[in-house]
């Protein structure tokens, strides 16, 4: 049975991206900083051996280290790694804070970066491994307000064609997911008026499920995608094209 690392598992995409593993035949470690409802329900409907979850504070670097350590020794493999934690926060560059601006940067991107690394040296004992980091539209093309956050995701991208590289000659595929604007907690806070102004530009017409991200992190972790590395992949109804 394959095991798979999801940071920031208890909502949104990373609840979906849970859910569908678990359904598929997978064991789960994940985190967040607190037990949410669906956290409680899945350790009661789930053994230890598929499903493990730990309280972490996403930018306590040391915490998810020994978070990584801890699943190794606990099922003695990490298959793949899903880094999916990170926030949105508008603002013009101009007018935020400094602490704004290090929260979004040590979240968004020193998080995966040190979770990745003790997770990658286990994949590289082992000879496989698949990671995937979920990146945004925004680090593609720009938007006006949201300049942090597009420079941790461009970031990522840049991170995950390297990483690529580095690890490939392992048997160990590095790529990122770029989701568009989604129908979730996080795409609540872009206000009605934005939301119908972004769906009038997207050609399918409409905001992303988390169900259009889940079925291609699903297919990353396939064998059907074992030739594919070093990619951001653009999910996102057609709005960059």
């Amino acid at each position: 049975m394959k095991v798979i690392c999801v940071s920031g598992g208890s909502k949104g995409l990373g609840k979906g991206v849970v859910e569908d593993l678990l359904r598929h035949g997978y064991s789960v470690a994940t985190y967040s900083r607190s037990k949410t409802e669906f956290i409680e329900k899945t350790q009661e409907a789930e053994s230890s051996e598929r499903f493990y979850w730990e309280s972490i504070e996403g930018t306590d670097l040391e915490a998810l280290k020994l978070f990584a350590q801890k699943v190794f020794r606990k099922y003695g493999q990490i298959d793949g790694l899903i880094n999916n934690v990170g926030m949105a926060s508008d603002g013009i560059l101009t007018l935020m804070n400094s602490g704004d601006i290090d929260q979004l940067i040590s979240l968004n991107l020193k998080s995966p970066l040190h979770l990745t690394q003790t997770c990658a040296k286990y994949m590289l004992q082992q000879g496989r491994g698949i990671i995937i980091n979920i990146s945004s539209i925004v680090g593609i093309r720009g938007h006006s307000g949201v300049a942090v956050y597009s420079a941790t995701k461009s970031a990522l991208d840049g991170f995950t064609r390297s990483l690529a590289r580095e690890l490939g000659g392992r048997n160990i595929c590095v790529n990122a997911i770029a989701p568009g604007y989604m129908d979730t907690e996080m795409g609540a806070m872009l206000g009605e008026a934005k939301r119908k102004q972004i769906i009038r530009r997207t050609p399918l017409n409409r905001l992303g499920k988390v169900e259009d991200i889940v079925g291609m992190v699903r297919f990353l972790l396939s064998k059907d995608a074992e030739f594919i590395t070093g990619q951001t992949l653009i999910i996102d109804g057609g709005l960059t094209c």
